[in-house]
């Protein structure tokens, strides 16, 4: 890989810079506590840009949140280093300054991992896992190139992580598509390493698009259980209230006709409320009733 060349640093119209095809998508709550702390002390670190050979453009590397931010506060410059270097540079370059800075979660974890992995073999391919007759040729080889190593290695290192998670994260980071990726990141709760984990073993694709849908949409709440119910055709996700009242209908219709009896007495007003029923009044006394009034026919003849 073609070493980078800092051409220059200087400040930058934020209009001038594309920032399209990012990794992950600007956090609107990182960026109101980053505009907090610019405001009141400065830019601490200069963004990073790339210049495009062929169009001459400016390319965002890192720091769309520090961007995102200086829009926010109303500026229309931003200090920024303009670099001369290779996609494969500019792409690793993007992944660690958010494996370095950024408090990432699960997914995006293991979606920048499995693209760095990518990046850093096609970039050093004396790295990559040797298969077949490749493999049996390295065995020989006792020149074999020690000088850079492997991935996993190297990556572990630099997070202060052990291999095996690196290698989990790496795997699931790869099983998922832009389609599925952006599923998960809309899911109202945070996907977990062990839902990626069952994403990455699916092998089937049709299963795997249901997982991210399921998770997406809110209808699962893990991997797993949406192959269970894959399993079982016909099981469906019962709501909360659903799953409250088959549990008192079983147990209503359970009890013996004396506890029910009981049951019903001691909430017949909530329950005659809960149906729109008027609850009627009960009364000691005996309740007056006015008497039928006939109509008096003299029958003495006249």
């Amino acid at each position: 890989m073609r070493p980078p060349r800092l051409i220059e640093v200087k400040d930058i119209p934020l209009e001038e810079i594309d920032t399209s095809n990012r990794l992950r998508p600007v956090s609107e709550t990182a960026v109101k506590s980053l505009s907090h702390s610019i405001e009141t002390q400065g830019l601490m670190s200069e963004i990073q840009v790339r210049k495009v050979k062929k169009t001459g453009k400016l390319r965002l590397i890192a720091g769309g949140h520090r961007m995102a931010a200086f829009r926010a506060l109303g500026r229309t410059e931003i200090p920024a280093k303009v670099w001369d270097c290779t996609d494969d540079w500019a792409m690793l370059a993007e992944i660690d300054d958010n494996l370095a800075h950024a408090e990432l979660n699960t997914l995006d974890l293991a979606v920048f991992l499995a693209r760095r992995k990518e990046v850093y073999e096609r970039a050093y391919p004396e790295t990559k896992a040797a298969t077949g007759a490749d493999l049996v040729a390295k065995r020989w080889d006792t020149a074999d190139n020690m000088s850079v190593v492997s991935f996993v290695t190297a990556t572990a290192d630099k997070m202060g992580v052990d291999e095996r998670t690196i290698r989990r994260l790496v795997a699931a980071g790869r099983s998922l598509g832009p389609r599925e990726i952006q599923e998960l990141r809309d899911a109202p709760k945070r996907v977990s390493l062990s839902d990626l984990q069952t994403i990455a073993k699916c092998g089937s694709t049709t299963d795997r698009y249901d997982i991210c849908r399921a998770l997406g949409d809110g209808t699962a709440k893990s991997a797993k259980e949406v192959l269970a119910r894959k399993k079982a055709p016909g099981a469906t996700v019962k709501d909360p209230v659903e799953k409250a009242h088959g549990k008192i209908s079983d147990a209503y219709t359970r009890a013996p006709k004396e506890a029910r009896r009981r049951f019903a007495d001691e909430h017949r007003d909530e329950l005659l409320e809960l149906l729109g029923a008027d609850v009627p009044t009960v009364s000691d006394e005996t309740p007056e009733t006015d008497a039928e009034i006939l109509p008096f026919n003299s029958k003495r003849a006249g």
